[in-house]
């Protein structure tokens, strides 16, 4: 039933963006001047200025599917390592964000002006803090400290919301809410694209969520910002939808098996013995040369059997590709230097 009720909210949640988004755009000056106040005062306030913890490793949500040697090193202290990033990479990153920004708006502006269109009430309102703000970004930013196995850590950051949703007979439940964006195609939020649910690392990302803010319920938004055309009819609409959200619920042993990662993080460091990379997760790694160069003899067999066996199975090419361009920039790393210390 859990489950099945995590499903209802998701649906709910669609048709009630859908119905949002289909009414005439309301303004609001002083709701945004209020937005914007509510901002002004936490970022110009150095007494709620949040940092991680002192003398405490810690985890931000999204390391919960990051590479493990990453965040081996991470913990250890290495200094991040600045990454070059393509134009058009860098204005997807912000849309993404700004993405966030518009649903977050829309449901402020729909708790105010919903009624109006449609006669009653919305079933999803922003949770507030003590300070009346909305629960979302840097309004309901947390340092979680959890002991887990043995060790204490902190789960550090801020998700998209903490929103109340009101059942039909009147329950409310706290329901986490995190968007994520797609715009490189719009058939990336069809069902036959997202047929397998919500993708894995963004449910562990909110497995943490829930355990920083203590909900049970999470809808996970995907918004499209690609296109097919203005208009479209229902049918094709139906087939490529721009939004799909996602219920899910969460249990003990989902966040045992985060928890359970982290501390295997903890105790790598501890033993000075680094778990292997995860080339599959070296896209967005922060630490690539170190990585690269620390990398043993028996390691980088390991990595190139790996590859090896990936290129002859049956996976499609798209998920070959990624592991074999991730090896393929370790040995020039690796190549460069030894370059150099020949020179």
């Amino acid at each position: 039933m859990t489950q099945q009720l995590a499903n209802q909210i998701a649906q709910e949640f669609t048709v009630f963006l859908n119905e949002w988004h289909s009414a005439p755009e309301e303004y609001d000056d002083p709701l945004d001047a209020q937005i914007h106040r509510w901002y002004a005062d936490i970022l110009t306030d150095r007494e709620r200025k949040l940092w991680p913890p002192r003398n405490m490793p810690y985890f931000s949500p999204s390391a919960a599917d990051a590479d493990p040697r990453a965040l081996y090193e991470k913990t250890r202290g290495t200094k991040k390592e600045s990454r070059v990033v393509q134009p058009n990479q860098g204005r997807q990153t912000r849309i993404g964000t700004a993405i966030g920004d518009v649903i977050q708006r829309d449901l402020l502006f729909a708790e105010r002006h919903y009624e109006k269109a449609y006669g009653r009430r919305p079933r999803f309102t922003f949770e507030r803090n003590d300070h009346g703000e909305p629960m979302f970004e840097d309004f309901a930013k947390r340092s979680h400290v959890v002991t887990h196995n043995g060790k204490t850590f902190a789960l550090y950051g801020t998700g998209d919301g903490i929103m109340r949703y009101v059942s039909e007979d009147g329950e409310v439940l706290r329901v986490g809410l995190e968007v994520k964006s797609k715009q490189t195609t719009y058939a990336k939020t069809s069902p036959y694209s997202m047929r397998n649910g919500p993708e894995e690392k963004h449910v562990k990302q909110c497995v943490c969520y829930s355990i920083m803010y203590d909900v049970d319920y999470y809808v996970i938004l995907y918004v499209n910002g690609a296109r097919k055309e203005w208009s479209i009819s229902a049918e094709d609409y139906e087939k490529n939808p721009d939004i799909m959200a996602f219920g899910v619920y969460f249990t003990d042993e989902m966040r045992e098996e985060v928890l359970d990662y982290f501390t295997t993080i903890l105790d790598a460091v501890e033993s000075g013995v680094p778990p292997l990379t995860d080339l599959d997760k070296w896209t967005f790694n922060d630490y690539k040369r170190t990585i690269a160069l620390s990398l043993t003899g028996d390691e980088m067999d390991a990595l190139r059997r790996k590859v090896a066996a990936i290129q002859r199975s049956g996976l499609p090419d798209w998920k070959k590709r990624g592991p074999a361009e991730a090896l393929a920039e370790i040995e020039r790393i690796r190549a460069e230097e030894n370059a150099k210390g020949a020179a």
